[in-house]
Protein backbone atom coordinates (compact mmCIF):
# COMPACT_ATOMS: atom_id res chain seq x y z
CA UNK A 1 0.00 0.00 0.00
CA UNK A 2 1.42 3.38 -1.03
CA UNK A 3 0.61 6.63 0.75
CA UNK A 4 1.93 10.13 0.10
CA UNK A 5 2.38 11.09 3.76
CA UNK A 6 3.24 14.80 3.37
CA UNK A 7 0.87 16.90 1.26
CA UNK A 8 -0.24 20.54 1.26
CA UNK A 9 -3.16 22.30 -0.40
CA UNK A 10 -4.39 25.88 -0.56
CA UNK A 11 -5.42 25.52 3.07
CA UNK A 12 -1.77 25.83 4.03
CA UNK A 13 -2.05 29.39 2.65
CA UNK A 14 1.33 29.23 0.91
CA UNK A 15 0.10 27.80 -2.42
CA UNK A 16 -2.91 27.55 -4.72
CA UNK A 17 -3.25 23.76 -4.99
CA UNK A 18 -6.90 22.78 -5.14
CA UNK A 19 -7.59 19.67 -3.04
CA UNK A 20 -9.54 17.99 -5.82
CA UNK A 21 -6.55 18.33 -8.14
CA UNK A 22 -4.28 16.74 -5.55
CA UNK A 23 -6.67 13.85 -4.98
CA UNK A 24 -7.22 13.17 -8.68
CA UNK A 25 -3.49 13.30 -9.38
CA UNK A 26 -2.80 10.82 -6.60
CA UNK A 27 -5.42 8.47 -8.03
CA UNK A 28 -3.90 8.78 -11.51
CA UNK A 29 -0.54 7.75 -10.08
CA UNK A 30 -2.04 4.69 -8.42
CA UNK A 31 -1.43 6.00 -4.92
CA UNK A 32 -3.73 4.39 -2.36
CA UNK A 33 -4.07 7.33 0.04
CA UNK A 34 -2.69 10.75 0.88
CA UNK A 35 -2.07 12.42 4.21
CA UNK A 36 -2.74 16.15 4.29
CA UNK A 37 -0.31 17.95 6.61
CA UNK A 38 -1.27 21.60 6.34
CA UNK A 39 1.10 24.02 8.01
CA UNK A 40 0.32 24.82 11.64
CA UNK A 41 -3.21 23.39 11.73
CA UNK A 42 -4.80 19.95 11.79
CA UNK A 43 -8.27 21.43 11.52
CA UNK A 44 -7.46 23.25 8.27
CA UNK A 45 -7.46 19.97 6.34
CA UNK A 46 -11.08 19.01 7.14
CA UNK A 47 -12.41 20.07 3.68
CA UNK A 48 -9.85 17.86 1.94
CA UNK A 49 -11.03 14.79 3.82
CA UNK A 50 -14.55 15.46 2.54
CA UNK A 51 -13.30 15.78 -1.05
CA UNK A 52 -11.44 12.50 -0.69
CA UNK A 53 -14.66 10.73 0.22
CA UNK A 54 -16.40 12.23 -2.80
CA UNK A 55 -13.55 11.23 -5.13
CA UNK A 56 -13.06 7.74 -3.70
CA UNK A 57 -9.57 8.19 -2.21
CA UNK A 58 -8.58 7.71 1.41
CA UNK A 59 -7.50 11.08 2.82
CA UNK A 60 -5.78 11.04 6.20
CA UNK A 61 -4.90 14.16 8.17
CA UNK A 62 -1.89 15.29 10.15
CA UNK A 63 -0.15 18.62 10.64
CA UNK A 64 3.26 20.11 9.87
CA UNK A 65 4.61 22.07 12.82
CA UNK A 66 7.33 24.72 12.57
CA UNK A 67 9.66 24.40 15.58
CA UNK A 68 12.82 26.13 16.70
CA UNK A 69 14.81 23.18 15.30
CA UNK A 70 13.10 22.40 12.04
CA UNK A 71 9.75 21.11 10.87
CA UNK A 72 7.88 18.23 12.46
CA UNK A 73 5.11 16.06 11.03
CA UNK A 74 2.55 15.04 13.64
CA UNK A 75 0.04 12.24 13.08
CA UNK A 76 -2.74 11.02 15.35
CA UNK A 77 -3.98 14.30 16.82
CA UNK A 78 -7.69 15.05 16.53
CA UNK A 79 -7.82 18.86 16.71
CA UNK A 80 -5.58 21.88 17.22
CA UNK A 81 -5.56 21.52 20.98
CA UNK A 82 -2.00 20.26 20.62
CA UNK A 83 -0.88 23.89 20.21
CA UNK A 84 -0.72 25.36 23.70
CA UNK A 85 1.82 28.02 22.73
CA UNK A 86 -0.51 30.49 21.03
CA UNK A 87 1.72 31.00 18.01
CA UNK A 88 2.61 29.19 14.79
CA UNK A 89 6.39 29.45 14.40
CA UNK A 90 9.49 28.41 16.29
CA UNK A 91 7.69 26.26 18.83
CA UNK A 92 10.01 24.38 21.22
CA UNK A 93 10.82 21.09 19.49
CA UNK A 94 11.19 18.81 22.52
CA UNK A 95 8.09 20.24 24.20
CA UNK A 96 6.04 19.77 21.02
CA UNK A 97 7.14 16.14 20.77
CA UNK A 98 6.22 15.58 24.41
CA UNK A 99 2.82 17.18 23.85
CA UNK A 100 1.99 15.17 20.71
CA UNK A 101 3.08 11.91 22.30
CA UNK A 102 0.98 12.64 25.41
CA UNK A 103 -2.05 13.06 23.14
CA UNK A 104 -1.45 9.61 21.62
CA UNK A 105 0.08 10.84 18.39
CA UNK A 106 3.46 10.30 16.77
CA UNK A 107 6.13 12.72 15.61
CA UNK A 108 8.30 12.48 12.50
CA UNK A 109 10.98 15.07 11.63
CA UNK A 110 10.25 16.46 8.16
CA UNK A 111 13.11 16.96 5.68
CA UNK A 112 15.56 16.99 8.64
CA UNK A 113 18.66 17.80 6.59
CA UNK A 114 17.17 20.67 4.63
CA UNK A 115 19.04 23.75 5.74
CA UNK A 116 16.61 26.56 6.50
CA UNK A 117 18.73 28.84 8.66
CA UNK A 118 18.95 28.49 12.41
CA UNK A 119 15.71 26.50 12.64
CA UNK A 120 17.21 23.35 11.11
CA UNK A 121 17.50 19.98 12.82
CA UNK A 122 20.42 18.58 10.79
CA UNK A 123 22.72 16.33 12.88
CA UNK A 124 20.53 16.96 15.92
CA UNK A 125 18.39 14.14 14.52
CA UNK A 126 20.97 11.67 15.76
CA UNK A 127 20.13 12.43 19.40
CA UNK A 128 16.49 13.54 19.23
CA UNK A 129 14.25 11.44 21.47
CA UNK A 130 10.55 10.70 21.28
CA UNK A 131 10.22 10.42 17.50
CA UNK A 132 8.54 7.45 15.80
CA UNK A 133 10.18 7.64 12.37
CA UNK A 134 12.17 9.86 10.02
CA UNK A 135 11.02 11.39 6.74
CA UNK A 136 13.82 10.13 4.53
CA UNK A 137 12.21 10.72 1.14
CA UNK A 138 10.91 14.24 0.61
CA UNK A 139 9.88 15.22 -2.90
CA UNK A 140 10.97 18.83 -2.44
CA UNK A 141 14.41 17.90 -1.14
CA UNK A 142 17.66 17.36 -2.96
CA UNK A 143 18.62 13.71 -3.25
CA UNK A 144 21.71 14.48 -1.18
CA UNK A 145 19.60 15.73 1.73
CA UNK A 146 17.37 12.66 1.47
CA UNK A 147 20.44 10.42 1.49
CA UNK A 148 21.62 12.01 4.75
CA UNK A 149 18.21 11.37 6.29
CA UNK A 150 18.34 7.73 5.15
CA UNK A 151 21.70 7.24 6.80
CA UNK A 152 20.53 8.86 10.01
CA UNK A 153 17.38 6.73 10.15
CA UNK A 154 19.43 3.58 9.60
CA UNK A 155 21.85 4.64 12.33
CA UNK A 156 18.94 5.20 14.71
CA UNK A 157 17.10 2.06 13.63
CA UNK A 158 13.93 4.04 12.98
CA UNK A 159 11.19 3.45 10.39
CA UNK A 160 11.15 5.76 7.37
CA UNK A 161 8.47 7.77 5.60
CA UNK A 162 8.25 9.29 2.14
CA UNK A 163 6.09 12.20 1.09
CA UNK A 164 5.97 14.64 -1.79
CA UNK A 165 5.73 17.82 0.32
CA UNK A 166 3.63 18.96 -2.63
CA UNK A 167 2.46 22.53 -3.06
CA UNK A 168 1.42 22.08 -6.70
CA UNK A 169 -0.19 19.35 -8.78
CA UNK A 170 2.97 18.34 -10.64
CA UNK A 171 4.74 17.49 -7.38
CA UNK A 172 2.12 15.11 -5.99
CA UNK A 173 3.43 11.62 -5.34
CA UNK A 174 7.11 12.10 -6.13
CA UNK A 175 7.89 10.31 -2.87
CA UNK A 176 5.61 7.89 -1.04
CA UNK A 177 5.57 5.53 1.90
CA UNK A 178 5.09 1.84 1.22
CA UNK A 179 3.15 0.10 3.99
CA UNK A 180 3.43 -3.64 4.38
CA UNK A 181 0.05 -3.91 6.06
CA UNK A 182 -3.32 -2.26 5.35
CA UNK A 183 -3.96 1.30 6.46
CA UNK A 184 -7.64 2.23 6.60
CA UNK A 185 -7.62 5.18 8.99
CA UNK A 186 -5.25 7.25 11.10
CA UNK A 187 -5.27 4.74 13.94
CA UNK A 188 -3.99 1.97 11.65
CA UNK A 189 -1.53 4.42 10.07
CA UNK A 190 -0.04 5.29 13.46
CA UNK A 191 0.05 1.63 14.48
CA UNK A 192 1.85 0.65 11.28
CA UNK A 193 4.50 3.33 11.73
CA UNK A 194 5.06 2.34 15.36
CA UNK A 195 5.44 -1.28 14.23
CA UNK A 196 7.96 -0.32 11.52
CA UNK A 197 5.65 -1.67 8.80
CA UNK A 198 6.56 1.12 6.40
CA UNK A 199 9.40 2.53 4.34
CA UNK A 200 9.94 5.72 2.39
CA UNK A 201 10.73 5.51 -1.32
CA UNK A 202 10.64 7.38 -4.60
CA UNK A 203 7.53 6.72 -6.69
CA UNK A 204 8.61 4.82 -9.79
CA UNK A 205 5.79 6.24 -11.94
CA UNK A 206 6.22 9.85 -10.90
CA UNK A 207 8.83 10.95 -13.43
CA UNK A 208 6.80 9.63 -16.37
CA UNK A 209 3.58 11.16 -15.04
CA UNK A 210 5.23 14.50 -14.34
CA UNK A 211 6.52 14.57 -17.89
CA UNK A 212 2.95 14.08 -19.07
CA UNK A 213 1.83 17.18 -17.14
CA UNK A 214 4.63 19.27 -18.65
CA UNK A 215 3.86 18.15 -22.21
Amino acid sequence: MRIDTHCHTKYSYDNWLEPVDLVRRAKALGIDAVCITEHYSYEASAPVEHIGREEGLLVLRGVEIATDRGHLLAYGVEDDGWNVWGRDNYLPLEAVIERINALGGICVPAHPFREVGLASLMEGLLELQGIAAVETHNGSNSEADNALAMRAAAHRGLPTLGGSDCHKTAAVGRCVTEFSRPVTDMASFVAAVRAGACRGTYHARWAEAAAGIAA
